[in-house]
């Protein structure tokens, strides 16, 4: 009985000659077994060297099973078997059932697969543990990668963001005793909101760099490979732009959307009718947030472009949404978590030196929130949160995408062969199904 392609149950196996209707002839009954192959009186003795666990050939190759001293292919570069898809691979089902086949257990149960790991995760369906422990591991294993990546740019995005809080909030107009002019309240908030959105152009660039690169760590942790800051940025840089462009869709895509449903209330003046139409664009924009999820690395790992990319998401999400979105829910407020126990404190602190210093009236006019220490302080909280969330949004994603492609396209098998695993996958039996 075959396990998942590719991989044999270490310990001895019937030769296709003990089988009903081999070529030799015999029909497989009781008795009929050679006396060669009776055990010896006293019990089986076996050979002194016996191969090691989990070198077997597949079953029916006719190889012999690998050893350490034999040589092995030169694995190709990661990337090169993360090609668009080409239909289903030889000697392969064509993709996974999501991990219902299994090997046998006790009697009558049935678990995973075996499968390799050469890498942060097994070349299978993954579960939700197994996705998020890749994306830890990945950040664990390889920090001298990740993190100088996630600290640079959480630290930049950071320096930029306390000074326009400093320099644009700090002078907004407080009505105390003297009411402020409309011609200065407006001209002082033209100039904030021009310097938010400066702002928030740079942290989108910073994050997009940081995705890039991220998205290429990921990849070759998949295949057991490191990888150094200067090869991510080499292999990330041809598709920035791309990445910038997709990302732009996607955001002004959905705030048209949101615009076109609340339209009809502004236009008629509706509160109500403003409130249903916000209300209306929420769901469809979660909606469409999973269904172009996996266009991000599907555009790097892919080298596709944009239009392609997002058909490529839209195609592996399709009839998994609920999946994709449970992981990235959990996600999400895992990361959210992370970060409010750290920039929680720092920031209650900022406030209380802000307070320290100006006393009650600095609540009254916003200078204990916009004073050096509360944004100093806050600002240090979110580089901290950011390096250490950043990664694991980052590995979920992409390792979501390896994820259906292995459930789709067989793509364990290309990473197998990328990881230089002989003969992975060439049994084109079809695993059993639990039962």
């Amino acid at each position: 009985m075959n396990d998942s392609p590719g991989w044999a149950v270490p310990g001895p196996s019937p030769s296709d000659g003990d089988r009903p209707g081999a070529p030799d002839g015999r029909d497989g009954s009781e008795g009929a077994q050679p006396p060669a192959q009776q055990p010896p009186a006293g019990g089986p003795k076996w050979s002194a060297e016996q191969p090691p666990p989990g070198e077997w050939s597949s079953p029916g190759s006719p190889q012999a099973p690998q050893t350490p001293q034999q040589p092995q292919q030169q694995p190709p570069q990661p990337g090169a078997g993360w090609g668009s898809y080409a239909g289903p691979q030889a000697g392969h089902s064509g993709g996974h059932s999501g991990g219902q086949y299994g090997y046998p257990g006790s009697p009558g149960q049935w678990g995973k697969p075996p499968a390799a790991k050469p890498g942060v995760i097994p070349l299978r369906p993954l579960d939700l543990g197994e996705i998020l422990d890749g994306a830890v591991a990945t950040m664990r294993s390889h920090w001298r990668s990740v993190l100088p990546i996630t600290l640079v740019v959480a630290t930049v995005v950071q320096v930029i963001s306390v000074i326009v809080q400093k320099y644009t909030l700090s002078d907004l107009p407080v009505t105390s005793g003297d009411e402020a002019s409309l011609r200065d309240l407006v001209d002082t908030l033209g100039g904030s909101m021009l310097a938010l959105v400066a702002n928030g152009f740079i942290q989108l660039i910073g994050t997009i760099v940081a995705t890039a690169m991220l998205t290429m760590i990921f990849s070759r942790a998949v295949l057991g490979h490191s990888s150094t800051i200067g090869t991510a940025w080499r292999e990330a840089r041809p598709q920035l732009l791309r990445l910038l462009g997709l990302t732009l869709l996607l955001g002004i895509g959905g705030a048209l959307l949101v615009g076109v449903l609340i339209l009809p209330g502004i236009a008629l003046r509706s509160i109500g009718l403003g409130l249903l139409g916000g209300f209306a664009a929420l769901p469809l924009l979660i909606w469409l947030g999973i269904k172009f999820s996996l266009a991000s690395p599907a555009l790097m790992l892919e080298k596709s472009g944009v239009a392609t990319s997002l058909r490529r998401s839209s195609r592996l999400v399709q009839g998994s949404w609920w999946r994709i979105f449970g992981i990235t829910a959990l996600t999400g407020l895992i990361t959210t978590f992370v970060s409010a126990i750290i920039v929680w404190p720092l920031t209650a602190v900022g406030l209380a030196i802000g307070l320290a210093d100006g006393g009650v009236s600095g609540l009254e006019d916003g200078t204990a929130a916009t004073g050096w220490a509360a944004l100093i302080l806050s600002a240090v909280g979110a580089v901290i949160a950011q390096t250490i969330t950043m990664p694991i949004q980052s590995g979920v994603t992409v390792l979501l995408y390896v994820d259906q492609r292995i459930r789709r396209e067989a793509l364990d098998l290309e990473l197998a062969r990328a990881a230089g695993l002989e003969n992975y996958g060439s049994d084109p039996a079809a695993p059993p199904t639990g039962g």
